[in-house]
């Protein structure tokens, strides 16, 4: 009876493991938003004003600038970059975290609930 709770042990404790190391490479658009975009785009998506005199055509990563633009045709603005201003990020992320910085610049430009 002393080995029940060592079996229930090794049988648990491998599926935690297993979730949990599937959440952890699930990338975190947030996070990686702030870590790559935040310095240019500002916390919330508008660059600050020392930025905006910086680049002059940096965009506010608004509902206005999302509008009509798709999850791949970000993704393909990261991957590449714009000109001298903006840096491609394909050598410094990969595509699942490009994907994630994209879904959470859809989430950035929601307007705040009331």
């Amino acid at each position: 009876m002393k080995y029940l709770p060592l079996a229930i042990v090794l049988v648990v404790l491998p599926l935690g493991a297993r979730n949990a190391g599937a959440q952890a490479q699930a990338p975190d658009g947030q996070v990686l938003y702030r870590e790559s975009c935040r310095s240019c785009h500002g916390t919330s998506g508008v660059p600050t004003p020392r930025m905006a005199a910086l680049y002059k055509n940096l965009a506010a990563l608004d509902s206005a600038y999302l509008t009509g633009r798709s999850e791949d045709s970000i993704v393909a603005v990261l991957q590449s970059g714009i000109g001298r201003d903006m840096k491609s990020y394909k050598e410094k992320l990969t595509p699942e975290q490009l994907h994630a910085v994209a879904a959470y610049l859809r989430v950035l430009a929601k307007p705040a609930a009331p």
